[in-house]
């Protein structure tokens, strides 16, 4: 028995001392460390050092126990003529390993909440952005700023049906990241518009869940630049895998002329409200926005997957009225996964979608849907 005795507590205190040493060694392989990341953010280095903290006294309160057993074991055994003592109570040890634990965890919740608090407190950010997670995309918003865009998989269709060979970062890319600037305190106002999303970045140690109706809050203070993934872990539904999280970490005037070419750019979308494209145009950024925005549910080939996703050939919707067509896509159809697309697209490419839609796959309706149609129509409701 005391040979089992000892082996387990060398194989423990090895096991415990190979995490330290992998704690330390930051440039092994991912499949070696034992322990977890220390991550790229003031949040997450705050969650590790207290891990190590409580990882630590549980160390030493490992070697004191398994040390006075084996103390006992040993010195006390009955191959030395000892023999077990017959007691009941002893006042005074049990007043030790009562009061001895409630300092320890009294010494313990002091910095876990500290942690806990600084988790929360989203106050003092320099940057506020609204985040509205939606089947199965993400949108951003820059509050104050009039920038906000749409944030989709980019990882091709011939990819996901194996068609094309994987690229590196396959499911884990998207067409537009989120870029945020160095050294910054930002905010994020999750929501969501449909079923409920979670907003996960392993580097920053943030996860919150997007909730339809309500904003929910977090924040994060990178260290480091450089581009970090995360996703969606809430199981949003038949596209939950292909709704990646993408973030851009740049220096601080880097981030300062990503907005203002970003605010221009909004801009001349607005501009563009009122130009009138020709079909050919209209056709090509259509098919475009089509992949983009519409692909993953209704295909690249407008068959869809019925029943919950109906077939775009020979639609009814998409061979009828324009207005019609203009209030599925704008305000979506309630109680099934067609969602609204009037707050997530601009005008022009929700003009283009739709004349994409409608002479497409041999629908061949001959009209065209114009970007101010799409902006009259949202007036008119």
């Amino acid at each position: 028995m005391l040979r089992k005795a000892l082996r387990l507590f060398s194989l423990t205190f090895l096991a415990l001392a190979g995490m330290h040493v992998h704690a330390a060694e930051q440039e092994v392989s991912s499949t070696t460390v034992l322990n977890m990341p220390t991550g790229v953010s003031t949040i997450s280095h705050q969650i590790y050092d207290l891990h190590m903290l409580i990882f630590w006294v549980c160390v030493v309160i490992g070697i004191g126990v398994f040390g006075a057993m084996l103390w006992a074991m040993y010195f006390h055994r009955k191959s030395i003529g000892h023999e077990a003592e017959n007691w009941h109570e002893h006042l005074g040890v049990e007043l030790v390993w009562t009061i001895v634990p409630i300092f320890i965890l009294v010494a313990m919740a002091w910095p876990a909440t500290t942690t806990l608090i600084e988790i929360y407190d989203t106050s003092d950010a320099e940057i506020d952005i609204r985040v509205t997670g939606s089947q199965w995309k993400w949108q951003y918003e820059y509050m104050g700023e009039g920038v906000q865009f749409l944030s989709q998989l980019a990882s091709s269709q011939d990819e996901i049906y194996n068609l094309d060979e994987k690229g590196e970062f396959y499911l884990q890319e998207v067409d537009n990241p989120l870029v945020i600037p160095v050294d910054t305190k930002v905010r994020f106002l999750l929501s969501a518009t449909d079923v409920i999303h979670s907003f996960w970045v392993p580097d920053f140690a943030i996860k919150k869940d997007a909730i339809p109706g309500y904003i929910t809050e977090t924040w994060v203070e990178v260290t480091e630049t450089g581009v970090y993934r995360g996703s969606c872990t809430e199981l949003c539904g038949q596209g939950h895998a292909f709704m990646p999280v993408v973030f851009n970490v740049v220096e601080k005037d880097e981030y300062e002329f990503w907005l203002a070419e970003k605010i221009q750019e909004a801009e001349a979308i607005a501009a563009l409200t009122e130009q009138t494209f020709t079909m050919e145009e209209l056709m090509a950024r259509g098919e475009e926005a089509y992949l983009t925005s519409c692909a993953l549910c209704h295909q690249a080939n407008g068959q869809g997957v019925p029943p919950a996703f109906p077939s775009l050939v020979g639609s009814a919707v998409v061979t009828g009225p324009i207005d019609a067509h203009l209030e599925v896509g704008v305000n979506g159809v309630p109680g099934t996964v067609m969602q609204a697309f009037g707050n997530l697209l601009n005008e022009v490419d929700l003009a283009a979608i739709m004349t994409y839609q409608r002479n497409a796959w041999g629908n061949d309706m001959g009209d065209i849907v114009q970007p101010i149609d799409v902006y009259n129509y949202k007036q008119g409701q």
